[in-house]
């Protein structure tokens, strides 16, 4: 780590709070803070990368197992919270709802009920033209437990709701604003957010979804709102396919 004095250029080589030469109190060079988060954003996406290789293994080796997907969920949830460790007081901060009043709760409420039924139809529309009708119902994947509307809406709208904000509007969101603009920082994690769901097709939902949940983060400097929507975005889509499953 360098430490440099700004009074004097009297550079220590271990941290410390004040110079010994000129008693001015210093600070971390600049470009070591940066590379340090650079580091961070590369390691947190190779990770990322590496998870979702597991994950795919995972669920083909061990189909309809509850175990596996508890696990997998404890794997993604541990990768995360321990990269959120390392910068721990500015994750936390993102949990406050000082800025957040009513009529922002009533848009994180309306706006999901729009997205939903946008992306299920454009998805649905999607299938239809380049993968002859076949489709995806969440619901029936669950259909070998016990209580299947409960588990899939753990696994498919709470689990991402709350893990998937943290990781991307939280660790990598706080990262990458210190290497560049607030502007490219939410493009920047919407696009690592689409691309890790290994889809084409949903890239071009995922992709601009992520856009306002990281222009909600950076505006209201919170991740209630991004959960809220995350949620409710991805519990009505799987309410989509449960009334599908036993009306059609």
């Amino acid at each position: 780590m360098i430490i440099l004095c700004k009074n004097c250029n009297y550079i220590f080589e271990t941290e410390v709070k004040f110079c010994s030469q000129c008693g001015q109190a210093v600070v971390k060079n600049v470009s070591c803070t940066k590379l340090k988060k650079v580091a961070t954003i590369i390691g947190f996406y190779v990770a990322m990368l590496v998870y979702m290789l597991l994950v795919y293994y995972v669920e083909t080796t061990f189909p309809n197992n509850l175990e596996a997907e508890i696990i997998v969920v404890i794997g993604f949830s541990c990768i995360v919270m321990g990269f959120a460790s390392f910068d721990l007081k500015p994750v936390l901060q993102l949990y406050n709802n000082k800025a957040i009043k009513f009529k922002h709760i009533v848009f994180a409420v309306i706006t999901p009920v729009v997205t939903s039924f946008v992306v299920y139809f454009f998805i649905g529309f999607i299938n239809s033209l380049v993968a002859e009708g076949a489709s995806v119902n969440y619901f029936q994947e669950y259909l070998y437990l016990d209580y299947p509307l409960f588990w899939a809406t753990f696994f498919i709208a709470l689990m991402p709701a709350v893990i998937e904000e943290l990781a991307f509007r939280g660790v990598l969101f706080n990262a990458l604003k210190e290497v560049t603009t607030t502007r490219l920082t939410i493009i920047a994690t919407a696009f690592l957010f689409a691309v890790i769901h290994f889809s084409i097709f949903s890239f071009l939902w995922i992709f601009p979804f992520g856009l306002l949940l990281g222009f909600l983060r950076s505006r209201y400097n919170t991740l209630w709102l991004g959960m809220i929507i995350h949620f409710i975005h991805n519990f009505i889509i799987l309410m989509i396919d449960y009334y599908n499953f036993y009306n059609y």
